[in-house]
């Protein structure tokens, strides 16, 4: 029952606190000021009027289920967003990929919303960060995925009676008068299946082997995400049922440490290969190395790449460079070239190679484990798609140097390559990525007329629809697409053929010759 508690306080003067029972009945309650202190009242009558008042709003809230012990309120206000974070993701046990995210994520949200209390985030507070963010450049999907994050964090902060509302929820329609567009991302990018192609042949150019092009021609055909295809054990090549079984995928994390993992959403999968693709990948893998890798145990279908031997020593080019006063190149003629370089120059590399105790990197370029994500995409994918090297300090983006001839042009490498090329290679599609020929490969089967529920499959999508929950695959379903993608693949030789009968990939120039011999 509420009523007016008389109080004395410093100097002899008589005040009143109001106090009312609570509902959970473990405490009296009173009547707090925003820094958790009793309210002094003057008066009795003032004082027993605020506490029913406020005993009748308690009752009512743990009718609503909604009732906060006023303790859990001054903790609740007090709790700055930072703190609850760090709380929130030791918390979490999910995939290792999920947690990178979140770090990466809350990198983002914290130096901004961390040291204001959880209750007192608002959505006037949420449009001035992502106004900053646009202002230091960062892309809409970026800005999404980031607020995303955000409105999970305080969906569960509103579950532990942290906040009242989740405030990062977006009102539907809001904004709509300003063209459902302004975020829009960069346009996807998708090519033909004869530049699907033309790309691979020039990946295998650049890395001068055949992994590359293996690989960029299993993805085009099959959808495969990049993690799995990097993480595609032999033993899940299957000749006998013609498919391939997505059990792993191998993803890359912020530190460079590969981890094993399952497919993105759990999308064990098996996927039909045609038969072209198929002998594909059994040429790759009997040519190619069949050790496990030291960081996981397992044999792998394709292996990374390096441009040097094993390192000896610790000391590097640049090292000796810097300590002579020039360039890279300089010190590398020294080593290779020394007649190219003035007698006065080579004498003072060679003293600083002497003190440093510089030793060559021994042995010729070997394999790596695995691919790296950013220098496979960065070096090698973007250069086939773009025909342009990206821009890496000191030196800006430029075409790849080529020779002229054998067609499509051969990559010029080493010092002075620009002026020793004959031609560069034109551009095949701008802004194509990998991920690019993924959805390259849906719709190349929706304009196939590939059933939906086969291709959701193929994918690793799942679709909850009642459409999907009644239709099944067919035997003839898997022949038919396997057909159709055969028709394609032989279609896109016949335009490879028509620009030149030979290629300067080993692979590649004998299954142009086959297909010049079927025809």
């Amino acid at each position: 029952m509420a009523y007016a508690q008389k109080r004395t306080g410093r100097g002899g003067k008589i005040y009143y606190r109001a106090c009312y029972q609570r509902p959970d009945r473990k405490a009296q309650g009173y009547v707090v000021d925003a820094e958790g202190k009793a309210v002094r009242y003057p008066t009795k009558t003032t004082a027993k009027k605020a506490a029913e008042k406020a005993e009748t709003e308690a009752f009512e809230e743990a009718r609503r289920g909604r009732y906060v012990p006023p303790e859990l309120q001054l903790e609740a206000a007090q709790t700055t967003f930072a703190q609850f974070c760090a709380e929130w993701i030791e918390d979490q046990d999910l995939a290792a990929s999920t947690m990178q995210n979140y770090r990466r994520g809350l990198a983002h949200l914290l130096p901004f919303f961390g040291t204001f209390p959880v209750k007192d985030i608002s959505e006037t507070l949420i449009s001035k960060w992502e106004r900053e963010q646009k202002e230091k450049g960062a892309a809409a999907s970026t800005i999404r995925t980031r607020r995303a994050l955000l409105h999970l964090l305080l969906a569960d902060a509103v579950a532990k009676e942290l906040a009242e509302k989740n405030v990062a929820t977006r009102r539907r329609g809001r904004g709509r008068r300003h063209g459902r567009g302004r975020n829009r991302g960069p346009e996807k990018k998708i090519t033909s299946m004869l530049g699907a192609l033309l790309i691979a042949e020039r990946t295998s150019l650049l890395s001068g082997r055949d992994d590359e092009f293996v690989a960029s021609i299993l993805k085009a055909y099959t959808g495969m995400r990049w993690g799995e295809i990097v993480g595609l054990e032999r033993e899940f090549v299957r000749p006998t049922t013609r498919a391939i079984r997505i059990e792993w995928q191998l993803y890359e994390l912020d530190s460079g440490e590969l981890t094993r993992c399952p497919p993105k959403d759990d999308s064990y999968r098996n996927i039909d290969l045609p038969p072209f693709l198929l002998g594909v990948l059994s040429r790759h893998q009997a040519r190619a190395q069949a050790e496990a890798c030291q960081c996981h145990g397992k044999r792998y279908v394709f292996t990374g790449r390096t441009g040097s031997g094993q390192r000896q020593g610790g000391v590097t080019l640049k090292a000796v460079a810097e300590a002579c006063g020039v360039s890279t190149g300089t010190v590398s003629n020294v080593l290779n070239r020394p007649h190219a370089v003035a007698e006065r120059t080579r004498q003072k590399v060679e003293a600083a190679v002497a003190e440093l105790g510089y030793e060559r990197p021994a042995g010729p370029a070997r394999e790596a484990a695995h691919w790296r994500r950013s220098g496979h995409a960065t070096w090698i994918f973007t250069p086939a798609a773009t025909g342009w090297y990206p821009k890496k300090a000191p030196q800006e983006a430029h075409p790849v140097p080529v020779t002229a001839g054998p067609w499509p042009g051969v990559p010029v490498r080493g010092r002075g390559a620009a002026g020793r090329a004959e031609a560069c290679w034109l551009p095949i599609k701008d802004g194509l990525t990998r991920h690019g020929l993924r959805h390259g490969h849906r719709t190349l089967l929706e304009e196939l007329g590939i059933p939906k529920v086969l291709i959701d499959e193929r994918l690793g999508h799942e679709d909850g629809s009642v459409s999907a929950l009644y239709t099944h695959i067919t035997d003839s379903m898997r022949a038919a697409m396997v057909d159709a993608l055969t028709e394609v693949w032989l279609r896109s030789l016949d335009e490879r053929l028509e620009l030149a009968p030979r290629s300067p990939v080993p692979l590649l120039d004998a299954l142009l010759q086959e297909r010049a011999a079927s025809r």
